[in-house]
């Protein structure tokens, strides 16, 4: 029963953050998601691109 015990102890000690925290770090999940999304779509268009040239070139 320690390890249940022990649960409870680190949740108790652990710092949550506030509301303002909160809306920041969504706010930062939601630009870092943005980013890849875009990072990835520019990665598509570039390697269909390349290989539909490729194809076509033959």
């Amino acid at each position: 029963m320690k390890f249940i015990k022990d649960i409870f102890v680190l949740l108790k000690d652990t710092t949550w953050p506030n509301r303002k925290e909160r809306w920041k770090n969504f706010i930062s999940v939601i630009e870092y998601t943005a980013f890849f999304v875009a990072l990835i779509y520019l990665f598509d268009k570039v390697i269909a691109r390349g290989l539909l040239h490729m194809i076509n070139f033959f």
